[in-house]
Formats: C-alpha cells, sequence, structure tokens
C-alpha cells in the first residue's frame, strides 16, 4: 500500500467532460496542487451514495477555505457512470473521476477483489496529496466507513 511521502505513480484516468470522455494523467491532476482524493468501491452504492459522497458534497467548500485546490472522487467505474453519479448528488466542483481498469487503485496496493459483487474495485479511503506527494492517508477496513469520513479528513486539514 502506498505511503505517506510517497509519490503517487503515473496513470491515466478518464472523466466525462461537456466535450466528451477526456483523459489525464497522474501529472496533469496533481501537479502543483492541494488534492483531497476520496476513493468509493462503487458509484450508486448503498454507503457511497447514502454518505460518502454526499458528506463530501456537504464539506466542500470548507475543504476550499482550508487551502485545498481540488477534490477528486475516484472509482474503478467508467467515465459515464462517474459523471451521472456525481450529477445526482450535486457534486459541484468535486471532480469525478474514473479509474476505469482499477490501474491506479492497483499501482497504490488499495484495490480490492469483491468477486461476483462487482470484480476489481478500489477499497474506501481518502488522502490529501500535495503536488503528488501523499500526506494524509486514511483508510477504511472492508466493509466499514469510518476514517475515510469528509469530517475526519477535514479536521487533518
Amino acid at each position: 500500500m502506498i505511503q505517506l511521502g510517497e509519490q503517487l505513480p503515473e496513470v491515466q484516468f478518464q472523466r466525462l467532460t461537456d466535450n466528451g470522455v477526456v483523459t489525464q494523467t497522474t501529472a496533469e491532476l496533481f501537479k502543483g496542487e492541494k488534492v483531497v482524493l476520496f476513493a468509493v468501491p462503487g458509484a450508486f452504492t448503498p454507503t457511497c451514495s447514502a454518505a460518502h459522497l454526499p458528506g463530501v458534497v456537504e464539506l466542500q467548500q470548507k475543504f476550499y477555505d482550508k487551502g485545498v485546490d481540488r477534490i477528486i472522487c475516484l472509482s474503478v467505474n467508467d467515465a459515464y457512470v462517474m459523471d451521472a453519479w456525481g450529477k445526482a448528488h450535486n457534486a459541484g466542483d468535486i471532480l469525478m473521476l474514473a479509474d476505469g481498469a482499477g490501474k491506479f487503485s492497483q499501482a497504490i496496493g488499495l484495490a480490492a477483489d469483491t468477486g461476483d459483487f462487482g470484480g476489481l474495485r478500489s477499497r474506501r479511503y481518502a488522502m490529501l496529496v500535495d503536488d503528488g506527494v501523499v500526506k494524509q492517508l486514511q483508510v477504511d477496513e472492508p466493509k466499514q466507513f469510518e476514517v475515510s469520513k469528509a469530517e475526519v479528513m477535514l479536521a487533518l486539514l
């Protein structure tokens, strides 16, 4: 698993924009930025939709007030699903990012095989990344939602 002080691996992500699906790299998303990245096992899944994303949406301005440049929500889903999920929850400025093949999740050691539920997914976590370097990392145990909550991350800033 990635550790505090380590650089994020260089991978490609997708997101849906008004001009269609675009691919962006780790460097493009994190270089020179203070970013709160939170990852969920799946868009439109119960805890992710009822608590995790809504908690970040509710507190997003407080993150920006504390000097965060960008908030990213990541899941091993496609860009269309992530965009629809963000719109369904009025995610505002939160960047809804697809790790479609799970390459990022695997590269940082936070992928999970959920078997018949959905196959390769991300574990639930939140991290603070400054210029591509991990400064805080909060990883929930499987089927838990405690340490990656928006309130916990906000308190760590």
